[in-house]
């Protein structure tokens, strides 16, 4: 049995930032992992790439040989990827035990997850691979400075989930760059009345069904609930990767390095 994360989450939110700090945070419990690169724009790296989809596609080569723009192209390389699950991914999954952990650094166009299928074919391919598989869904933290932000920040993790039909963990990222953090702590995990209360306010009349409609969506489906990242702290590093193991069932018939994470403690 394998084990996978899939980051995803909008352009500058934080994924690739997540990825090197977990890779990290892993090394100095010695506790393996392996991050995969699977944006065909992506240029450095601030942690060791096992596999990169750069070797079988890349944007830029697309987009001189082609003639398409960025997000056209990006779709592109994508269904590239999905056309050689079966003889690239395979060949390099191939290289590594059937028990890895395998961490996907995923690019940022939000439609790649909520409107075309190359990522639910690719999460189905890993399943067959005899892989457990977690969405892990980054928002910047700063998206959430009001309801309308975070209603919307909601309603494209749920389109992400719904399209993927895998166990979902929301983090609030760079909350290192949040200065009042009580502004946040409502919305972390907020009451259903509360948001349609301070919705209406923003929003005009006319649209109080609209707002109720999706403040019902949202609640029906425990999406207003958040994990707040500070990668500063080693604690909320170690919390968050535990809520993601916990989905996946990482080390239920092992020992889980977890039980020595409070061997390091944070600023």
């Amino acid at each position: 049995m394998g084990y996978a994360q899939l980051v995803i989450g909008p352009a500058g939110s934080g994924k690739s930032t997540y990825c090197s700090s977990l890779y990290k945070h892993c090394e100095t419990v010695r506790r393996a992992i392996h991050i995969v690169n699977l944006d065909p724009a992506a240029e450095n790296f601030d942690y060791p790439v096992a596999m990169d989809v750069r070797e079988l596609i890349s944007l830029d080569d697309v987009m001189e040989e082609l003639g398409l723009g960025p997000n056209g192209g990006l779709v592109y390389c994508m269904e590239h990827l999905e056309d050689n699950l079966n003889d690239w991914l395979d060949e390099e999954l191939d290289n590594y035990l059937d028990d890895e952990y395998l961490v996907f650094d995923c690019p940022g166009q939000i439609e790649l997850y909520s409107h075309v299928p190359v990522f639910r074919n690719f999460v189905e391919h890993l399943k067959r691979r005899n892989f457990n598989v977690c969405v892990v869904y980054l928002l910047d933290s700063q998206f959430m400075v009001d309801v309308t932000k975070f209603i919307s920040g909601c309603m494209a993790s749920l389109s992400a989930m719904v399209q993927l039909e895998l166990p979902h963990v929301n983090i609030l990222s760079k909350m290192d760059l949040v200065t009042n953090k009580k502004d946040l702590e409502e919305f972390l995990d907020p009451e259903p009345t509360f948001l349609l209360s301070e919705l209406n306010k923003r929003m005009a009349p006319q649209y109080a069904k609209l707002n109720k409609a999706l403040i019902e969506l949202v609640s029906s489906y425990s999406m207003v609930s958040f994990i707040p990242l500070d990668l500063r702290k080693e604690k909320s590093i170690q919390y968050v990767l535990a809520q993601i193991d916990n989905c996946i069932q990482y080390g239920e018939d092992a020992d889980v390095k977890v039980k020595d994470f409070d061997q390091d403690d944070d600023e």
